[in-house]
């Protein structure tokens, strides 16, 4: 079943590039279908559009979806074309003509539409809240490790004394001005799309903002063109924001990578969290982290493949749309599980101590000792070349106990300062 079918046959091969596998992605949506529809009945009913009573055999007909949903007993038969085909033509086939006057006022443009946002609102819920456990548990971990110290490095070659503190709390600060651009894709699809029809509304006398309230949308999108204009515009924002955490992610993953080879064997894991190899009986590979660093790539690569399919397509509605659905929910898939699988490994990590007299390390304080120099009355340039010249000349012997005291720095982290602006993001998002 088709819900433009005219009774006219279509080929074989076109129906089957035309629809490919909707209808394995549509089981991700086929929940907030089902919801959006109930909401649809409902404001049908309250505009006088349909009866009471057919309301109420829509609702039975739809909540036996919802529990066929909720225990996996759902099933979109080879012969629909997606979900919202089969919707339709079960409720057709339990309540008769009723069930046909599901898709009164409104087309299968805004259908999708509407499902996706509470799909997307969903999902990017849960991307916040699950992040925001990642950032917990590291900010725990920068607090456990404040005091042990890590070397530093520019262009990959030793440079100024860290700490495993501030190398855990830097991702956890970088994970809010991800949750930044992850409310505001929040925000971009807390608007509701449903009423605009094929794109250019409807000519019964339709009550949008009654379906707004009902779905728990913030606000309406109004302008129907636009909110048909939203589909495209919503998963490149959407892109965007889960390619932020991606990159945080990955870059935290190269770290951990790096740091656990022993070229540079600042910490490791427990062995079950690793893998070997099959011919040699010594390694410990980080799988786990490796496969974050591919799939978090992957995921900062869908924002390109986003513009691609929609950045020349003039205003309406095209086919092109159905293309934008499989990799954005693949993408809340996998930003998922990397989210809980980071969460889960990192709380197991084992930090090692770092003999800071190993000969590697000697010209990690060079900066400390020469703006103690400084603070002794020399110049800063004149500092400068005094450290230079022995090293030049292999004299140079650090000093290891400067403190840096300003805010954000190694004996001076500011956690529950990072904390207060989590809780006040996390607060502006409710």
């Amino acid at each position: 079943m088709k819900l433009w079918e005219k009774g006219l046959s279509v080929d074989d091969k076109i129906e089957q590039f035309t629809v490919g596998n909707d209808r394995e992605i549509d089981r991700h949506i086929a929940k907030y279908d089902v919801l959006a529809s109930i909401a649809h009945a409902q404001m049908l009913a309250e505009t006088k559009i349909i009866s009471s009573e057919e309301l109420k055999q829509l609702e039975q007909g739809l909540q036996l979806m919802l529990t066929q949903i909720e225990t996996n007993s759902f099933v979109i038969e080879p012969e629909f074309e997606d979900v919202h085909s089969k919707i339709e033509a079960d409720l057709t086939k339990t309540l008769g003509d009723v069930g046909k006057k599901i898709h009164t006022a409104r087309s299968r443009n805004d259908q999708v539409l509407v499902a996706l946002h509470l799909y997307y609102k969903d999902n990017l819920v849960e991307v916040i809240n699950k992040t925001t456990t990642l950032f917990n548990t590291l900010l725990q971990l920068a607090k456990t490790h404040q005091d042990k110290l890590l070397p530093g490095y520019t262009h990959l070659q030793v440079a100024m004394p860290s700490s495993f503190g501030l190398w855990f709390s830097a991702y956890a600060e970088l994970l809010i001005d991800d949750l930044y651009m992850v409310q505001a894709a929040l925000k971009v699809v807390d608007q509701n799309p449903l009423g605009s029809a094929a794109g250019y509304g409807s000519s019964f006398p339709i009550n949008r903002a009654f379906t707004t309230k009902a779905l728990h949308f913030t606000d309406l999108k109004y302008n129907v063109v636009a909110a048909q204009m939203s589909r495209g515009k919503s998963e490149r924002t959407i892109a965007a924001a889960l390619g932020g955490v991606a990159n945080t992610l990955s870059r935290f993953a190269m770290d951990i990578c790096l740091y656990m080879s022993q070229n540079f064997n600042f910490l490791t894991f427990p062995d079950q969290l690793t893998t070997g190899s099959s011919i040699m009986p010594h390694k410990k590979n980080p799988d786990v982290f490796e496969l974050i660093r591919g799939k978090c790539n992957k995921i900062q690569a869908l924002q390109t493949e986003m513009i691609l399919i929609t950045n020349n397509l003039p205003s309406g509605y095209h086919r092109d749309f159905q293309l934008l659905k499989e990799n954005t929910i693949a993408a809340f898939l996998d930003m998922t599980s990397i989210l809980e699988i980071f969460d889960y490994a990192i709380q197991q990590v084992e930090v090692k101590h770092i003999d800071m007299s190993d000969d590697k390390y000697k010209y990690l304080f060079t900066v400390d000792n020469m703006n103690t120099l400084v603070e002794n009355g020399m110049s800063y340039r004149d500092a400068y070349k005094e450290i230079a010249e022995k090293i030049a000349l292999n004299t140079y012997a650090p000093n290891t106990s400067k403190k840096h005291t300003h805010e954000g720095s190694i004996n001076n982290l500011c956690l529950d300062e990072i904390t207060r602006k989590m809780n006040l993001l996390n607060s502006n998002g409710k």
